[in-house]
């Protein structure tokens, strides 16, 4: 199995929207290297949680406050 098979911690994420078909690109690292402008997301914030343990062709929910969106997960790499 190769490692890049599923999202852990310090992978970058390539996630489609379902509702929008925007993509966007997350980088899963820690609290204190969180900046969301840059696309670095906490693992411990919502959608940092939702992708952990997720593989390429899963759909996750992520419910904010204002809304819960589906995202599709296009690509796992790591940089």
């Amino acid at each position: 199995m190769p490692p890049n098979d599923k999202v852990i911690f310090g992978a970058t994420v390539t996630v489609i929207n379902l509702d929008t078909d925007e993509t966007r690109v997350y980088q899963i690292v820690g609290d204190d290297e969180a900046d969301v402008k840059s696309g670095k997301i906490s693992v411990q914030s919502p959608v940092g949680k939702a992708l952990i343990g997720k593989r390429v062709g899963d759909s996750v929910s992520i419910v904010t406050p204002s809304k819960t969106v589906e995202y599709e997960i296009l690509k796992i790499t790591f940089e």
